[in-house]
């Protein structure tokens, strides 16, 4: 009987084994450390397209328990802050992209779901955009797709060294999503741009009617980078042998009315705000009988970085005007436009090559009404040595944050320590 146990358990576990060593198995075994973090999967392919998909999904766990319980602002009014302690599906997005009918003629469609901020407006997105490559110095693009004023908005999401989430002064001052015309491409060998025409300055949440017929949003960037590719992320995750540069500078204008601006619980939501956290468009802000209707929003940004043998180090400028108030009681203010500056910074290293990355970031606002700042630490585990996968976690200092969300580890007048941790799918 012993003897019978013995060879059925044989006959079970030695297929296994030569199955596995077989050439045939080895090359159709899935290479996580080869497969691109971000480029899917191919479904269909013939002589009129191709279409293909991927897959970005976040798991959050978020612990705002140590912030304090209410801020005062600017104007001297006390107000609650709405902490949370919970476990969320923060985010999913199906993409679907290709070309048709010609490689040049380019399309990306995706569903984005933020569940944190269920039953909010715009909580559930579906939007596109098609590209023409005329050649590398020109592609024209028409649809949805990000304003370039910061970085962070300028093509590089997911690659960041948190996930889904920015520092507050990035927040603070940035454009967002909105539906527009834009051209990008690479003006020399190192030089690339991208300007865009949009509706506003947000359109996430927005109808066509809470618009106004200006058409008067632009934005725009310009950036260098050295002999050696710096690459999309932040961190220095492909370890640069040699150093790798990169400045970029950025612009964005819009003439924007309090109608045209997004809920401010609307996913990847930008609002005016001052740096006490108020939005600027809240009726009697400023005084009895004062209510800012229209307000021109200028904002300027430079950002540089280094990479070097799986180190990073970076940083950014911001620099915002609002002028050109307009409303009822308007013309009695004592000021005619508002200034506010602010930097951020960041500084990487990958503890084990392809596998732990660790990280310090943070941000300061130099404003009008306030002078918020934080400070991050953090990590990010890479479960296959891969950008596809991983496992990050992070604590946060907050003093008085003008920003947040349902959607971000923030809310506005946080003011202590937040710890959020993620699980990350960039398929």
């Amino acid at each position: 009987m012993k003897e019978w146990l013995l060879a059925l358990a044989v006959s079970l576990f030695l297929p296994l084994r030569s199955s596995a060593a077989t050439p045939h198995a080895a090359a159709s075994s899935p290479d996580s450390v080869t497969h691109v973090a971000g480029s899917g999967f191919r479904l269909v392919s013939n002589a009129s397209g191709t279409l293909n998909f991927r897959l970005y999904a976040t798991v959050r766990y978020l612990n705002e328990n140590g912030l304090d319980d209410h801020y005062t602002d600017s104007f001297g009014q006390t107000k609650p802050v709405n902490t949370l302690h919970d476990i969320q599906v923060n985010k999913v997005i199906f993409y679907f992209y290709g070309w048709l009918l010609n490689p040049k003629l380019r399309y990306l469609t995706y569903a984005w779901t933020t569940n944190s901020s269920q039953g909010l407006s715009a909580q559930v997105v579906v939007a596109g955009n098609v590209e023409y490559a005329f050649s590398d110095r020109a592609t024209l693009g028409f649809g949805i797709n990000s304003l370039p004023g910061t970085r962070s908005t300028a093509g590089t999401f997911p690659m960041w060294l948190a996930v889904d989430n920015r520092v507050i002064a990035d927040e603070f001052f940035r454009p967002s999503y909105s539906t527009g015309l834009w051209m990008k491409g690479t003006l020399a060998r190192q030089f690339r741009y991208q300007l865009m025409v949009a509706n506003n300055l947000s359109q996430l949440g927005v109808d066509a009617g809470q618009l106004d017929n200006d058409l008067s949003t632009f934005s725009g960037d310009l950036w260098w980078t050295g002999a050696n590719d710096f690459g999309k992320g932040f961190g220095d995750f492909d370890r640069h042998e040699r150093m790798a540069t990169r400045i970029g500078v950025h612009y964005t204008n819009s003439d924007e009315d309090r109608q045209s601006q997004p809920g401010t619980e609307a996913p990847d939501n930008t609002q005016i705000r001052l740096s006490d956290g108020n939005i600027v468009f809240i009726p009697g802000l400023f005084g009895p009988g004062i209510s800012v209707e229209k307000i021109a929003y200028h904002m300027a940004a430079v950002d540089g970085g280094v990479k070097w043998h799986g180190l990073a180090l970076g940083g950014e400028a911001y620099f915002r005007r609002l002028d050109n108030l307009r409303g009822p009681g308007v013309g009695t203010l004592s000021f005619d436009h508002m200034n506010d500056q602010g930097l951020s910074w960041y500084a990487s290293g990958m503890a084990i090559p392809s596998t732990l990355e660790l990280y310090l970031r943070g941000s300061k606002v130099f404003g009008e009404r306030g002078d918020p700042w934080d400070a991050r630490v953090g990590g990010s585990w890479f479960l296959w040595k891969n950008q596809t996968i991983r496992w990050h976690n992070e604590v946060i200092v907050l003093s008085h944050s003008p920003v947040g969300a349902l959607s971000l580890p923030y809310v506005v007048g946080g003011n202590g320590v937040v710890f959020n941790s993620n699980f990350e799918i960039n398929f």
